[in-house]
């Protein structure tokens, strides 16, 4: 009797799983997939204009599903062209999709790489709709010439050209006892998943003008992405690397900007940066690990952490300005500049010796909870020398173990214009700032924009008012 029911029982729910799989699923919480949701053309300039990618719909529930329409939200006059389960078309409806199963979505993109009224990233998306509910497959195909590097390392001495923008797939590594020279007016476009690791030599020889400046940023150039901070890894020189210098660089919305490790390996600075900007990035602006930077007329604005100093080394920061104000992509919870000899290894802290040479910064933040825009932190006793000249800065504890002369505390500086809610800054200094002419001599004759700065007292921070 206890088989027969068995049997009954297991008959009944075969049936029953048989007759779900048979219905529709109608509810919100039904689930759909996608095999990728962007599809990303970086190969179109390579070939004829024209190339098509495959993406999965994928349909995980237990019952069948309806697709109530997909479509590429272009329509007709997009630069995409989709086919959706053989049938070509910008829009499809009523598509129905066995349980656990899938259709193919075939994309192409066609252009004309050398149409000079083209956008320089062609975009478009597929919206695909069921019960109630919107998906989207983002497409992204380059709408003008590029140089595309995928994974690659540089393992000879390399020269690039500005005639076309550079864009970085999966990362790039300069090979140990290599140099790679970028020259003035030069893109460098970087993946979400690109870092640049140095472990040779970067050279970037930008110039003054914006059209000759250098600039690193990431890919995605449409609103709102091209803003957001941390759309590419960052700049990494590791412990081989050597002889590193960057002129008129500008290095923006990174997650780490400049990332100098390991000491350098001759007398010379492991990173000189000279008239640069750093901007936006997520966690640090430019940090430093037991290495060494020499940074003159630098901007570095509105990062997580502008400027980390850790574990020992030696810098020197001349006519710098830090700077940030929170926003509604990061918000001002760390100092500007945070400057120790030490790493923590567990709970135990390891020191290296300290030589920070600060002259003529400007060190400041607002809009955010940080009392101290400058923290200095000291264990055991390994050398330790961190000196302050001629510098503005807003702290409410004066570090401690420091070196200090002619600071000017807690005036604000008067920067042109600060717009947190339209994210505009402009770090000049207006007139009636306290920072002009407060500076001491120094062997700078340019500011950041490459305008002169007086034979006599020159003003703090990166800008000299003309």
């Amino acid at each position: 009797m206890n088989k027969l029911l068995l049997l009954i029982l297991s008959f009944t729910a075969l049936v029953i799983l048989s007759c779900r799989k048979d219905t529709f699923i109608t509810g919100k919480d039904a689930v759909v997939q996608f095999s990728s949701d962007t599809l990303f053309f970086d190969t179109v300039f390579t070939t004829s204009g024209s190339i098509t990618e495959a993406v999965k719909i994928i349909n995980n529930n237990n019952q069948k599903l309806r697709l109530s329409d997909v479509k590429l939200m272009g329509g007709a006059g997009s630069y995409f062209s989709i086919t959706i389960d053989g049938s070509p078309g910008p829009e499809q409806t009523g598509l129905e999709l066995e349980a656990n199963d899938s259709l193919y979505l075939f994309v192409a993109v066609t252009v004309k790489p050398g149409a000079s009224n083209l956008p320089f990233i062609v975009q478009d998306s597929i919206q695909v709709s069921f019960n109630g509910n919107q998906r989207y497959i983002q497409l992204q195909a380059w709408g003008q010439n590029a140089h595309f590097l995928r994974n690659q390392t540089i393992k000879t001495n390399t020269v690039w050209d500005n005639t076309l923008p550079y864009v970085i797939l999966g990362g790039l590594q300069v090979d140990t006892n290599v140099i790679l020279t970028i020259p003035q007016g030069c893109r460098v476009y970087l993946h979400a998943d690109a870092p640049l690791l140095v472990d040779g030599t970067l050279q970037v020889s930008g110039n003054k003008y914006d059209s000759t400046k250098v600039y690193f940023q990431g890919d995605r150039l449409d609103e709102p992405y091209r803003e957001f901070p941390g759309s590419w890894p960052g700049i990494y020189f590791r412990g081989t690397s050597i002889n590193n210098s960057l002129q008129f660089a500008v290095i923006k919305n990174a997650y780490q900007g400049i990332v100098a490790e390991a000491p350098s390996l001759n007398a010379a600075p492991k990173v000189i940066l000279n008239q640069c900007i750093i901007d936006n990035s997520y966690d640090a602006g430019v940090m430093g690990a037991q290495s060494s930077i020499q940074a003159s007329n630098c901007l570095i604005s509105n990062c997580g952490k502008n400027i980390v100093l850790g574990y020992g080394g030696d810098y020197q920061f001349t006519h710098c300005t830090a700077a940030s104000f929170s926003n509604d992509l990061i918000a001002h919870v760390s100092p500007v500049l945070s400057v120790s000899n030490y790493v923590l290894q567990g709970a135990t802290p390891v020191t290296a010796d300290l030589t920070a040479n600060f002259i003529n910064c400007i060190f400041w933040g607002n809009n955010g909870n940080v009392d101290d825009e400058i923290v200095v932190s000291r264990q055991g006793s390994s050398s330790f020398s961190v000196n302050f000249t001629n510098c503005l800065w807003k702290v409410k504890n004066t570090p401690a173990g420091i070196g200090s002369a002619n600071i000017i505390a807690n005036n604000d500086p008067l920067f042109d214009s600060v717009n947190t809610s339209r994210r505009y800054y402009d770090f000049h200094l207006k007139a009636g700032s306290p920072a002009i002419d407060k500076g001491a001599s120094t062997v700078l004759t340019q500011d950041l924009d490459g305008n002169p700065r007086p034979v006599g007292l020159p003003d703090l921070g990166c800008y000299e008012r003309q």
